[in-house]
């Protein structure tokens, strides 16, 4: 396929309540499907704390300010899609709701892959500490596996799956450079690389690999340096999903295929209206005066480049 993408910038999404919130350079918008048929659309700055404080762009920090701001941004997205798909009659979530949210589902997910599995390691059959910490990893990993799979199973979660399906799909061909058309994006792929399914797998297999070397402590000091060094795990994590997303090695390809395989459980193929809704939710992103520049600048003409339309946003 001849690449007509003029350095077209990176985006990165999420599947909502019956719709799509990407996340480009300066903004992030949200399109969901409303019970009349409707695609709203919210569009905000994305705001990064890494423009005031370069710093925070450094390989292995940025890691963490993408993954809480990311955190953030999909619970604002996640309120506003609820609220307009119906499901909610209520206003978005206030700053004290959604800070509260967050820290339930944190702590609900130190639970479940930290405390228990850690717990469980006592009725391993060795006292070696580098064994016990690896099993500890394997039993996180199998039940994180056990999660996904189970929730891929649940009706309305099916649809989300779909819309994540649709995300990706649109992502890659707006990154190919092809007009964004349901036509033209159902042939792509719905698994991607860049995906959180491949990231929250990478880290569960890092976390692996750096508690092994911790020695076993009690269960309260485990519990703790586990908790401590998550910055750490996903920072590691992050670059190597960032890597993994350029590379074109083939032993990187390889070793990124667990994500992918992973994907088919989180990811469904979505229908064109959802497409539709991915289309509306990268063209509220994508500047069209900073893609006019940079094609002008390597002297391609712009009739060549789907280019967004203005968009009312509500």
């Amino acid at each position: 396929m001849k690449d007509k993408s003029c350095n077209k910038m990176t985006i990165g999404g999420q599947a909502v309540i019956e719709g799509v919130m990407m996340r480009g350079k300066d903004y992030v918008a949200t399109a969901v499907r409303e019970p009349s048929g409707e695609i709203s659309i919210q569009k905000k700055p994305v705001n990064s704390l890494a423009d005031k404080y370069p710093i925070l762009k450094k390989p292995f920090i940025r890691g963490v300010l993408a993954l809480g701001e990311s955190l953030v941004m999909g619970m604002k997205s996640l309120s506003y899609s609820a609220k307009m798909a119906g499901e909610e009659e209520d206003d978005t979530l206030s700053d004290k709701e959604m800070i509260g949210t967050i820290l339930v589902s944190l702590a609900a997910a130190i639970i479940l892959f930290v405390v228990i599995p850690t717990a469980a390691a006592r009725f391993f059959p060795t006292t070696n500490p580098f064994y016990m910490n690896l099993g500890e990893g394997g039993l996180r990993l199998i039940i994180f596996l056990i999660y996904i799979y189970g929730i891929s199973r649940v009706k309305d979660i099916y649809r989300v799956f779909q819309y994540h399906g649709a995300e990706h799909k649109t992502i890659f061909a707006y990154e190919s450079g092809v007009e964004l058309t349901p036509a033209n994006i159902r042939p792509f792929s719905r698994f991607h690389p860049r995906c959180g399914t491949s990231f929250l797998l990478i880290v569960m297999l890092v976390s692996i690999v750096t508690f092994a070397f911790l020695g076993w402590p009690d269960l309260i000091y485990r519990i703790l340096s586990r908790v401590i060094l998550l910055p750490v795990v996903a920072g590691i994590s992050y670059e190597i999903i960032k890597f993994s997303g350029k590379s074109k090695n083939p032993i990187v390809h390889i070793a990124v295929l667990p994500g992918l395989w992973l994907q088919r459980l989180t990811t469904k193929e979505p229908d064109d209206s959802m497409l539709e809704v991915a289309i509306k939710a990268v063209e509220a992103v994508v500047i069209e005066e900073e893609m006019t520049a940079k094609c002008q600048a390597e002297e391609i003409p712009t009739d060549n480049v789907s280019l967004v339309e203005p968009l009312n946003n509500n």
